[in-house]
C-alpha cells in the first residue's frame, strides 16, 4: 500500500511518526559524521531537502531527542552499532534564517535577534544553573532584552555553546539552515554593506574563534564569495552543486523516483516526469529530481510548475530583465532551447551582479534554473583563461518558469501589449503605433537599472520587448535576431512556421539620432532603409517566401515615444 505524501512537511520526526512517504538520506548522517569536517557550508537550490535535512540531523545527535531511536529504526543510519549509540548524545542549536526576508537592514537586524532570543528562551533553564556566573546571567538577559546590541548580538551563539558545554559537558553542534536568505535580501534591496558586516561577525564567532563548537553545519542556495562573510573561516568546508560530497543526499535520484513512481500506481508516467522534472546534477551524478515536484507529482498525478512556482523569483527576474544586451541575447538562446557558454564562479560575489555575465550565470547555475552540459577541464586550456562551460535550462519546468515571467514584464501593460501584436499580425501600422507607444510608456523604464548616468538605456527595453515576442510568437514563428550593430540597433526576423498561414515579419529598431536625421520619421525611413539596402529578406524569399509575403517594419525610438513605419 502506498504510503501518503505529505506536501511541505519539513520536520523528521512527523514524517516518520505519521508514517509519510519518505525517501531515506539517512545515510548523510554517517557520510557527514566520517568527514571529520568542523564546519561544512552545503549548497541546493530551494526545496532539496536542505531543512528536512537539518531537521534530521538534529533529532538524531540532539539531547532533546535522547532515546528516540525510534524515530530511526529501519532506516540506514540504524544499521551502524556506532551510530546507534550516538543518537541523542549531544547539544544541537539549530537555528533557519528561512524567513529572513525583510526589506531594510533595521528589520532585518530585528528578526535575526528576535531568533537569537527565542534560542535563550528554549534554554533559559541554564540561568538558573551554578555553572553560570553572574557575568554569564547578564549577559543572558541583555539577548532577552527588547533592544540588543551589536557585539551581543554577534557573541550570542557563541555565549550559548559555552554554557552549553558547561551543562551537558559535551561541545556543541550548531546547524545554521538557509543563512545566504537575508543575504539574497539585502543584494535587492541595497542594504549589502550592512548585512556582510554583521554577518561576518557573527560566522566567526559562532564557527571560527569557538572552543566549544563540536562540530557545525551551514545550508543555502548560494556560496556567498569569501571575501564577503567567510574571510575568517579558513576551517570551513564547501560542498557546492559541482562537488562530489554528498551527491545525492540532496533530492531524489532516479532509482527513487521512479520507485516512487512504481509505489504510487504511476509506472506509465516515467518518461514524462523525466522530460519535466529531470536534469539537475550534483558533481558527477546527473538524473537528480527536485523532491518538491515529484512529492507534488505523487501526490496530484498533473504535470505543472510546483518547484518554478515556489517563490517569487524576484533576484532571478530582477538580472534578466535589467542585464545588458549580451545577457539577453544569451537568454533568448536558452528560451529555445539552445545552450550558452560562460566561464563559471561557485563564488557569489553579489555586488558584482550587476552586468556581469559570469556572475549572473553562475547564481543560475547554483539556484538550480540551469544544468551544465559539459565543461572544459583546466589542463585542456591556455593559463590565462577560464574554462567554459555549455549551459541549458534544467527542464520543461524552467522552461514554462521562465516564459510566464516574460509575460509578466509586460503585466502592467498585457492589454495594449496584446493588441500590439494583434495589429502587428494583421499589418495595422496606425493600431501599432498606438498600442507600442503605450507599450513602451509603461514599461520601459521597468528594464533599466536606473543607473545611467543618462538615464533610460533603450537597448534594455528592446531586447526585453524581443524576448516578449518570442513568448507570445513562438508557436507561430522562428524567432532569429541579428545584432551586428550593437546599441540602438536591434534587427529581427519573424520566420512563419507556416507560410501558407502568416507573413514573414522583418523589424529593424534604431535610435533617434538628432544630428544625422531631423524627425522620428527619418529615423524610420533609415531603419527600412537599412532593411533594403543589407537584404534582409534574401534568406525567406531563398526558403520560397514570395516577396509580396514579407513585411518590413521599421521602429525608431527617442526616449519613450515609439514610431513604427
Amino acid at each position: 500500500m502506498a504510503r501518503t505524501v505529505g506536501i511541505g512537511i519539513q520536520n523528521f520526526e512527523k514524517i516518520i511518526t505519521n508514517n509519510c512517504f519518505y525517501v531515506d538520506k539517512t545515510d548523510f548522517i554517517r557520510e557527514w559524521w566520517e568527514s571529520m569536517d568542523d564546519v561544512t557550508l552545503i549548497t541546493r537550490p530551494r526545496r532539496f531537502g536542505k531543512t528536512l535535512t537539518m531537521s534530521m540531523v538534529e533529532q538524531f545527535f540532539s539531547v532533546d531527542y535522547a532515546n528516540r531511536g525510534d524515530l530511526f529504526e529501519g532506516l540506514s543510519i540504524w544499521n551502524h552499532e556506532k551510530y546507534r549509540e550516538l543518537q541523542g548524545t549531544y547539544p544541537v542549536l539549530s537555528l533557519s534564517f528561512a524567513n529572513v526576508k525583510e526589506k531594510n537592514y533595521k528589520t532585518t537586524r530585528e528578526k535575526i535577534c528576535r531568533l537569537l532570543t527565542n534560542l535563550y528562551i528554549k534554554y533559559s533553564f541554564l540561568k538558573e544553573s551554578e555553572l553560570l556566573t553572574d557575568a554569564d546571567r547578564a549577559f543572558f538577559d541583555r539577548i532577552l532584552s527588547v533592544e540588543i546590541s551589536d557585539s551581543d548580538a554577534t557573541l550570542a551563539l557563541y555565549q550559548l555553546t559555552d554554557y552549553l558545554y558547561r551543562y551537558y559537558g559535551k561541545k556543541v553542534i550548531i546547524l545554521l539552515d538557509e543563512y545566504d536568505t537575508p543575504m539574497q535580501e539585502a543584494y535587492v534591496d541595497g542594504f549589502w554593506d550592512e548585512m556582510v558586516g554583521f554577518t561576518r561577525s557573527m560566522f566567526n564567532a559562532a564557527f571560527k574563534t569557538n572552543p566549544w563548537l563540536e562540530r557545525g553545519i551551514m545550508t543555502g542556495i548560494t556560496r556567498v564569495s569569501k571575501e564577503s562573510i567567510f574571510s575568517d573561516l579558513n576551517n570551513l568546508e564547501v560542498v557546492t552543486t559541482t562537488s562530489d560530497k554528498y551527491a545525492t543526499a540532496f533530492g531524489f535520484t532516479e532509482e527513487e523516483v521512479f520507485a516512487a513512481l512504481d509505489e504510487c500506481g504511476l509506472s506509465s508516467e516515467k518518461e514524462q516526469v523525466k522530460y519535466w522534472y529531470d536534469g539537475f546534477t550534483f558533481g558527477k551524478h546527473e538524473d537528480i529530481y527536485n523532491p518538491w515536484s515529484i512529492l507534488n507529482f505523487l501526490d496530484k498525478g498533473a504535470f505543472r510548475t510546483y518547484w518554478a512556482n515556489t517563490s517569487s523569483n524576484s533576484l532571478v527576474g530582477k538580472l534578466l530583465r535589467e542585464g545588458n544586451r549580451r545577457i539577453k541575447e544569451k537568454f533568448e538562446q536558452l528560451l529555445k532551447g539552445e545552450s550558452v557558454y560562460s566561464p563559471i564562479d561557485e563564488q557569489i560575489v553579489y555586488n558584482q551582479l550587476n552586468g556581469n555575465e559570469r556572475a549572473v550565470w553562475s547564481l543560475l547555475l547554483a539556484s538550480g534554473y540551469l544544468k551544465v552540459i559539459s565543461y572544459e577541464k583546466y589542463n585542456e586550456i591556455p593559463e590565462n583563461r577560464h574554462p567554459q562551460y555549455e549551459l541549458a535550462l534544467t527542464n520543461m519546468e524552467v522552461k514554462l518558469m521562465f516564459l510566464n515571467m516574460v509575460r509578466d514584464w509586460f503585466s502592467d501593460a498585457e492589454t495594449d501589449y496584446n493588441d500590439f501584436i494583434k495589429a502587428l499580425l494583421a499589418g495595422n501600422i496606425k493600431e501599432m503605433n498606438a498600442y507600442m507607444n503605450r507599450v513602451a510608456l509603461q514599461t520601459f523604464s521597468y528594464f533599466d537599472t536606473g543607473r545611467s548616468p543618462s538615464g533610460a538605456e533603450p537597448e534594455r527595453f528592446y531586447h526585453g520587448f524581443v524576448l516578449g515576442l518570442m513568448v507570445e510568437l513562438q508557436d507561430r514563428y522562428v524567432i532569429t535576431s541579428n545584432r551586428e550593430s550593437g546599441f540602438g540597433r536591434y534587427d529581427v526576423m519573424l520566420e512563419p512556421r507556416h507560410p501558407e498561414k502568416n507573413d514573414a515579419i522583418i523589424m529593424e529598431f534604431k535610435v533617434y539620432d538628432p544630428e544625422d536625421e531631423k524627425t522620428l520619421r527619418d529615423t524610420v525611413c533609415e531603419a527600412l532603409s537599412q532593411i533594403e539596402q543589407k537584404k534582409y529578406a534574401a534568406m525567406l524569399i531563398e526558403r520560397g517566401i514570395s516577396e509580396e509575403h514579407i513585411r518590413s517594419y521599421g521602429f525608431a525610438f527617442q526616449g519613450k515615444t515609439v514610431l513604427i513605419g
